[in-house]
């Protein structure tokens, strides 16, 4: 069951409990959730009002010790660029601290051939103890479980308190809970957060009981393992792959997760990949997967806000604040109605806007 709690910026927030969805919260609730205590262990899903919103997020307090303010609201933070790294490629794995991504999936899977598997985990574990990438998400793509390096993958990997942990083929909600009670079992993943790789016709038609498991923070499209199964023809627009990339999408909007599309082959055909990030930006994602650093420009400038969305988001808020206040409940701007909603949107694009910018500036 789950427990909505109609929630005000100056209310305080007090014990409940429910089953636990994704790790995502808002500045708003990070004040009244410090009166809770130190010793805090329960889940809560919170609708926020501040500033028109009526977004709801949810709140995992996964430990005792569980840091509110290293949360941030998915549809703030950047997910412009998540390039693949490979776990075993040293060299890659000190240069992606340097990158302008905005999340970095580091792979133990496909990219790591059968001989380099336990060698890779073991670096990537070092390696994410004391490098330093900043803001950028950190995701570890593991093997699967029904694989021989999967549960290795995961005994090694914990020990960096993973941020979070990307499992690839998921068909089933069953999948994700497995992991998640693996995590549930260590200290060190009491806050690491699941993502998974949507490439199967399975996977896909269970996308909304899949996004509603336990820590599912965000989907990661496999539109290349998806057309090996769907068996369809290369066509620019991905015409056969709209069905399955949708129902995706609404899931993940349905549960509030960050959704991330698949990545582009030809990592040299620069108008390619700006036709394919346009379309995807234009149908949800939050972003797109790549598969090489020469495509990390491309990929920031699709899923930005333009200068004319900054500017129209300013115009709407602006105006409809002057509408508010003159009792009205609706404003015009460019002969369109401006509503809550609108605002409500307005307000997020300018978010993702200065998320972008403080991640520049680091």
């Amino acid at each position: 069951m789950r427990l909505l709690f109609p929630l005000k910026p100056d209310d305080v927030i007090y014990r409940a409990t429910s089953i636990p969805q994704n790790p995502l919260t808002h500045r708003a609730v990070i004040s009244p959730l410090r009166q809770l205590g130190p010793n805090v262990d329960l889940f809560a899903i919170l609708r926020c009002r501040r500033n028109f919103l009526a977004n709801f997020l949810c709140i995992r307090f996964f430990s005792p010790n569980f840091d509110v303010e290293r949360i941030m609201d998915h549809r703030a933070r950047p997910y412009r660029s998540v390039l693949y790294i490979p776990g075993s490629k040293e060299r890659a794995l000190h240069k992606a601290q340097t990158l302008p991504v905005d999340a970095i999936i580091f792979d133990l899977e496909d990219a790591v051939a059968i001989e380099e598997k336990a060698n890779a985990r073991t670096l990537l574990a070092e390696t994410l103890a004391t490098a330093d990438y900043g803001a950028r998400a950190k995701i570890v793509r593991i093997n699967g479980f029904d694989t021989e390096w999967g549960a290795a993958d995961l005994d090694v990997i914990s020990a960096a308190k993973p941020e979070a942990i990307l499992i690839p083929k998921v068909n089933k909600a069953a999948d994700v809970e497995a992991l998640a009670k693996k995590l549930d079992a260590r200290a060190e993943t009491a806050d690491t957060t699941i993502w998974t790789m949507m490439e199967t016709p399975l996977g896909m038609l269970n996308a909304q009981e899949i996004a509603a498991a336990p820590r599912m923070a965000g989907f990661i499209m496999g539109t290349n393992d998806l057309a090996k199964e769907l068996d369809c023809r290369y066509r620019p627009d991905r015409l056969p792959m709209l069905t399955g990339l949708s129902l995706c999408l609404l899931a993940a909007r349905a549960h509030g997760l960050v959704a991330v599309d698949g990545v582009y082959n030809a990592f040299k055909d620069d108008d390619g990949l700006r036709a394919e990030c346009t379309q995807g930006r234009d149908m949800g994602f939050d972003g797109k997967t790549l598969i090489h650093p020469a495509q990390v420009a491309i990929a920031n400038e699709a899923f930005a806000p333009t200068e004319a969305e900054l500017d129209l988001s300013r115009r709407q808020i602006a105006a409809f604040e002057e509408a508010e206040a003159a009792g009205q409940g609706v404003a015009v701007v460019d002969g369109k109605i401006v509503e809550n909603l609108h605002v409500a949107t307005a307000r997020q694009i300018l978010a993702k806007a200065e998320a972008i910018q403080a991640i520049a500036a680091e």
